[in-house]
């Protein structure tokens, strides 16, 4: 009971402090998550080991660029597939039972382009010709976080067949399932009062968000697990490191920055 007085805390804390960004302004809530991404890059370079600073560097002068600087959409396309086909390449390394050992520059790239490259397209999902789409973005947020929060409930009380044990030995099929009707019943709400996509794209965002999403948990436990790790920090009490909770953020931001793309 009181851990889970400690995760209803701390998670009451991020979620007003997001809202508090969001509704204050564009500007705020890109610095949150220049912040945000800082804390996942620092807590996935212990994990991999990557040695220096120069991870940082490299990130806030990504960030920087493609939040105020470039407005190309040849060049915003160029990141995002680069983003993706680090995380598929990830995906593939998420399911090999082969030893792989990551050299110094293959690290560089995964973090900034797996952290890095998934903090920026959060932050640029809610912009829309120049304008900042508060609801879009809260709908995504809430998409991952009833999608999190159900899985967790349905597993921990219905819960029997195990998708991955070996990575993450808690994960259900049942849990997963939970998570995900409760994620599509929560896009047919949001349908109704963010206009700005139809029932059946929200719906569609949905089903990406909470795919790539699972996907992105998974592979963060498969990080912690090579790393002999339970969390990848505790800066967050109860819920452990920064990126133990933007994980399937991160990893599903550049699928559902191109969904909306498409739209």
């Amino acid at each position: 009971m009181k851990e889970v007085l400690r995760r209803a805390l701390t998670g009451g804390v991020y979620v007003v402090l997001l809202l508090s960004a969001v509704f204050l302004s564009s500007d705020a809530f890109d610095f949150l998550f220049m912040v945000f991404g800082l804390a996942c890059l620092y807590e996935f370079k212990r994990l991999v080991k990557i040695k220096g600073y120069y991870i940082f560097v490299a990130y806030l002068v990504l960030w920087w660029c493609y939040i105020y600087l470039v407005d190309d959409s040849v060049l915003i396309t160029l990141l995002m597939l680069l983003t993706i086909t680090v995380d598929l390449a990830l995906l593939a390394y998420l399911f090999t039972k082969k030893q792989i050992d990551l050299n110094a520059l293959q690290k560089f790239l995964i973090a900034l382009l797996y952290i890095g490259g998934g903090c920026i397209f959060l932050t640029m999902i809610p912009y829309k010709e120049s304008e900042f789409a508060k609801l879009l973005i809260i709908g995504v947020f809430i998409l991952i976080w009833v999608n999190d929060s159900f899985a967790y409930l349905v597993g921990k009380s219905i819960g029997r067949t195990k998708i991955f044990p070996s990575i993450s030995p808690k994960k259900t099929l049942e849990g997963y399932l939970g998570g995900f009707i409760f994620a599509l019943s929560a896009a047919y709400l949001l349908a109704k009062y963010e206009g700005k996509l139809s029932l059946t794209e929200w719906l569609i965002l949905a089903t990406v968000i909470v795919i790539m999403g699972a996907l992105g948990d998974l592979l963060e436990s498969k990080f912690k697990r090579l790393a002999g790790v339970k969390d990848s920090g505790a800066i967050l009490p109860g819920h452990g490191g920064m990126l133990d909770r933007l994980d399937s953020l991160v990893f599903a931001a550049p699928f559902a920055y191109l969904t909306l793309m498409l739209f």
